[in-house]
């Protein structure tokens, strides 16, 4: 149990601190560490009312703009092989431009890329879902104004995240810092809240707490070191806050750091991708209460030369997100997490001169996991119906949002997104 005074996490997320480990170590703070992942009213985030402690939703972000055409492909389309003469690809049986779409729906003439072998075995097994079309009113075509309209969950790209406001509301404004988890070098303006800053870090080696005055708190953490941790620090003043909270993050990255070194229960391939997701399922295994995990892979900015390089990032997404599943699957955890994977944009319908496509609008949504209504999900978009060459999107990206927000993670949608959007049913 913790103190009567108990500090109050929230201050520490909201100030931040690089974590290193510390040379002394306490008998009454490392009792107080193996309750850090409790909350200030002693019970577990998890267990919390409205926050369902085994659903967890892992966010796979494709940076620089996936040609949504070449990965779902319109293989039925004559309009599709009229834009794009030396890229586009063959029905299925039928190579062009060095492949042929393998088959999601004959009626609907649509398939994946031939090197997503990967999403195609997820979807024979009805674990994948696709959403074509998928983007927001008023594109825009830059990197990173997209980028944050998708992160923030805003048509001005402002505020905080989509997904740090869910923490901060699934949490009744006190948040903890495990919530969230990004693996990569940087944590995504999705993950940041009012008050809730997620944990990033490249490898567990590289464990740290994100936050907005990084600077004051080492100052502070300075001083305590010059000072000297001693076992007769006051219970509740600010340098046995800042002790426990720090070595409560100590155990939380030992305990990442000893999840990874088991080996998976699967193969995993080579990629960056595979590695980052390699990390997530090894901290699902071990039972961390994060609820949310986010990784990313970049590359499909493909203006040109695309097709050997956009058909090397398909194989390695594709075979990345199979292995995961299988992973998953094998640990008996894979009806927990819904997966969703998503680009800033797709790309014009036509090819430009350099043999590449260059920046467009709405692309497809992919979400995975056995409770995903598998299939196709919504229409394609016209690609005779555009908008300056672009495509015209067909499902608002929130109203994705909105599904994996209210239907898998069960939290209030309105709140989080400010509004309601449509979007088919895309979760069983």
């Amino acid at each position: 149990m913790h103190e009567p005074n108990a500090y109050s996490r929230r201050i520490f997320i909201r100030q931040g601190v690089m974590l290193a480990s510390f040379a002394a170590s306490l008998p009454h703070f490392l009792q107080e560490s193996a309750v850090g992942m409790l909350a200030a009213d002693g019970a577990s985030v998890g267990n919390r009312p409205g926050v369902p402690d085994e659903r967890i939703l892992v966010v796979v972000q494709l940076s620089g703009g996936n040609d949504g055409l070449n990965c779902l492909v319109p293989y039925g389309d004559r309009e599709y092989h009229a834009a794009r003469p030396n890229l586009a690809l063959g029905e299925p049986g039928k190579p062009k431009n060095g492949g042929a779409a393998l088959e999601l729906d004959a009626a609907l003439g649509l398939g994946l890329h031939p090197n997503l072998t990967g999403l195609k075995e997820l979807h024979d097994s009805g674990n994948l879902c696709v959403v074509p079309g998928v983007g927001y009113p008023n594109p825009n075509r830059s990197h990173f104004a997209s980028m944050d309209i998708w992160q923030t969950g805003r048509p001005d790209g402002k505020g905080t995240g989509w997904l740090g406001r869910y923490v901060d509301a699934a949490c009744n404004g006190n948040p903890q810092a495990d919530m969230a988890v990004a693996v990569g070098r940087t944590a995504p303006p999705a993950l940041m809240g009012a008050t809730a800053k997620p944990v990033a870090f490249e490898s567990p080696e590289l464990f740290r707490w994100l936050g907005s005055d990084k600077g004051a708190m080492d100052a502070e953490y300075q001083r305590m070191v010059r000072a000297g941790a001693l076992p007769g620090v006051e219970p509740g003043s600010q340098e046995s806050f800042l002790m426990r909270t720090a070595l409560d993050a100590q155990v939380t990255s030992d305990r990442i750091r000893a999840a990874v070194r088991k080996q998976p229960l699967v193969s995993y391939p080579g990629s960056a991708l595979a590695k980052q997701l390699q990390t997530v399922a090894a901290m699902i295994r071990d039972g961390m209460k994060t609820r949310v995990y986010y990784v990313s892979m970049g590359g499909f900015d493909t203006h040109a030369n695309q097709p050997n390089q956009h058909g090397n990032l398909m194989r390695q997404f594709g075979d990345a997100m199979l292995a995961f599943q299988k992973d998953l699957k094998a640990q008996g955890n894979d009806g927990r997490v819904v997966t969703m994977c998503f680009s800033e944009f797709g790309r014009r319908v036509k090819q430009n001169a350099s043999n590449g496509t260059d920046h467009g609008t709405a692309g497809p949504v992919f979400l995975v996991g056995p409770r995903v209504q598998a299939g196709i999900r919504g229409k394609h978009p016209s690609l005779t119906d555009l908008d300056g060459g672009d495509l015209k999107f067909v499902t608002d990206f929130r109203g994705v949002y909105q599904e994996l927000l209210g239907k898998w993670m069960r939290a209030p949608t309105e709140k989080v997104l400010g509004g309601k959007y449509a979007a088919p049913a895309l979760l069983a």
